[in-house]
């Protein structure tokens, strides 16, 4: 027999009240769940420790002994943002690419800035020195560091004198790895692999025609091999959609950069949702590239400025450096990947592609860490989605593709990671940039982005 929901609540809030810690119960919000479902109003939410413990319409009962109220009527819920590609340790400032950036300080203020601004799970998608990673992720996993959870790929695995380019990135050798035969290629699997990473980053494309080659398919295919005789799964860079169509049929498990150089075809649809191959757009790598020049209004407004370390509001503001941008050859080029990545992702989604969600923020200094992902989704919203469909991307969706079954989504027994808005997402998505508050965990650990110092 089921009980009445009030006897539900008043279960629920006595189980918590018994045990080594109060619940906390929050009322009034309206909650979108990131399931793609519509949103509800006057949820009750009830939080015990980390997870919550009951999710239902709104009640008002009487309440044990130390039990916490938070009334957040008139605000909307929705689960925490999940990346499913970022970097850390890669930018500080103005500064990019450099060895000596990859320090655990550097990383937790990134993850910081993730996190106040609603993203509170981030894969590091390669180009990560073990030493520091693997002990800042025991050390998130565990709630004993603050910043965003974290996961990542490892060092990943480039091209000797290809991608990624040495220019943009000039990382250690324990950050990356080259290899140039099979053999080598195995081994940098079987080493990443002891070591404990979540994924097997590559990197395939030569970075539209900038550098000499591309990776050969015989060092992919070693890759996907043996990362897969590992129980590990690979995420590939990529820029072309022949690439993309050779990496899907050998089996690789994510396209971590949407197809940019023409229209994907009926055959590699297809081929996607016959390998349940994931695909991640990362629309706004090609915006960041040439629109802070343009300075849009947006640019002037708190939630912006408060992502935007001085050095680069600096940067931001040089007249000679936005005349750089404007008149650089390669702002069309962007303008044109962005359109049709746009269009990609539109046609990849609709034919139930399973799509992902992510960013490459952090990669370099204009990829900005939390405020990208909220650009991500307006930017999925232009390509056609609606906004409820782009947050189911950015949380249930993306969950998914890490294999995280505890977040993603607001239900009874998940994580307790979201985000408190003003407004209604499901609406206008320019109201996820209206952050009140972030909470981890079962607990707020962040107010307003403008109370946020990058």
């Amino acid at each position: 027999m089921t009980l009445p929901r009030p006897l539900l609540l008043a279960t629920a809030l006595l189980a918590a009240a018994t045990g080594t810690h109060a619940a906390t119960v929050i009322r009034g919000a309206r909650v979108i769940d990131g399931t793609g479902a519509p949103p509800r109003d006057d949820v009750t939410l009830v939080v015990d420790g980390d997870h919550f413990s009951m999710v239902g319409p709104g009640l008002r009962v009487k309440m044990p002994d130390g039990t916490k109220v938070v009334d957040y009527t008139g605000k909307t819920i929705m689960p925490g943002l999940v990346s499913d590609h970022g970097h850390i340790g890669q930018v500080d400032g103005t500064k990019g690419g450099l060895p000596a950036l990859y320090t655990r300080e550097n990383a937790l203020r990134q993850l910081r800035q993730w996190r106040a601004y609603g993203v509170t799970t981030v894969t590091s998608l390669g180009l990560n020195n073990p030493d520091v990673f693997y002990p800042l992720r025991a050390d998130l996993h565990a709630g004993k560091a603050d910043g965003a959870d974290l996961f990542g790929a490892d060092h990943g695995i480039g091209v000797p004198q290809g991608a990624p380019p040495v220019k943009m990135m000039q990382a250690g050798s324990n950050q990356l790895d080259r290899p140039s035969t099979p053999e080598e290629a195995r081994a940098a699997v079987d080493a990443a692999a002891a070591r404990g990473t979540d994924l097997i980053k590559i990197w395939v494309d030569d970075f539209n025609g900038t550098l000499p080659v591309k990776m050969k398919p015989e060092i992919w295919r070693a890759v996907i091999d043996e990362a897969h005789a590992k129980h590990l799964r690979v995420a590939a860079h990529i820029y072309y959609l022949d690439d993309a169509r050779r990496l899907v049929d050998d089996g690789v498990d994510i396209l971590a950069h949407g197809v940019r150089d023409k229209a994907v075809d009926a055959g590699f649809i297809d081929a996607m949702k016959t390998h349940g191959t994931w695909y991640i757009a990362t629309l706004d790598l090609n915006e960041a590239a040439y629109i802070y020049a343009r300075h849009p209004a947006w640019m002037d407004q708190p939630f912006f400025t408060h992502a935007v370390q001085p050095a680069l509001a600096t940067q931001f503001a040089d007249g000679a450096w936005r005349d750089k941008v404007q008149n650089d050859g390669s702002t069309s080029v962007n303008e044109a990947a962005l359109k049709t990545n746009q269009e990609n992702f539109k046609k990849l989604y609709d034919a139930g592609v399973k799509t992902g969600f992510g960013t490459d923020a952090g990669a370099t200094p204009l990829r900005l860490p939390g405020f990208a992902e909220h650009r991500e989704l307006a930017l999925m919203v232009d390509a056609g989605l609606t906004p409820l469909q782009a947050i189911n991307v950015a949380t249930q969706r993306a969950a998914e593709l890490l294999g995280l079954e505890d977040r993603g989504v607001i239900a009874n027994g998940k994580r307790a990671d979201f985000i408190v808005l003003d407004g209604d997402p499901s609406k206008d998505i320019e109201a996820t940039t209206h952050i009140q508050a972030v909470w981890q965990r079962g607990t707020q650990v962040a107010g307003k982005v403008d109370a946020f110092q990058p």
